[in-house]
């Protein structure tokens, strides 16, 4: 009877640290973002973060002053890595994956992808980090969204979590 029980036990351990540790499980990164640019404050765009085969995407979905037929025509042909065939300096502003290829280092932490500013071209090195809104620092829940172009050089924004409604609200 030991044995029976023991075994259950081990089953059950095992089956929930798999389950922990299920990279489809959905993080908290995932989900609908607002932009907020980091000096005026002012909302940009909003956002679709949502993972593909273990790394992490993000799509805009609306913009300020952006219809869908704007076409980022600054961007160059190609990107390495881009996960869209075709030439991106013909594809859309809203819905092309502008953020891509990041891996989760941990829950609610992603990096090692870029992010293309489709309305210059510029390409950066792209982390997006978590956090939950602890009534001190952040008072809501909060994305950080870091863009560097090497050595360290480069700028932080803090996104806002989004309902569906509020992305569908930008015009």
């Amino acid at each position: 009877m030991r044995r029976i029980v023991l075994s259950a036990v081990l089953v059950f351990l095992c089956a929930f640290t798999a389950a922990a540790q299920d990279p489809a499980a959905q993080d908290p990164i995932e989900g609908l973002w607002l932009s907020v640019d980091d000096k005026s404050g002012a909302i940009q765009s909003g956002w679709e973060l949502y993972q593909d085969g273990g790394l992490l995407y993000g799509k805009m979905l609306s913009g300020i002053d952006l219809s869908a037929q704007d076409i980022a025509v600054k961007c160059k042909e190609s990107y390495k890595g881009f996960p869209v065939a075709g030439k991106v300096n013909r594809m859309p502003f809203l819905g092309s994956p502008w953020i891509f290829g990041l891996r989760m280092e941990s829950p609610g932490v992603w990096l090692g992808g870029n992010i293309i500013d489709p309305s210059n071209g510029n390409m950066y090195k792209c982390k997006i980090t978590h956090h939950a809104a602890d009534g001190k620092k952040f008072k809501t829940e909060v994305m950080e969204l870091r863009g560097e172009i090497g050595l360290g050089i480069g700028g932080s924004q803090l996104w806002i979590r989004a309902t569906r409604e509020q992305i569908d609200a930008l015009h």
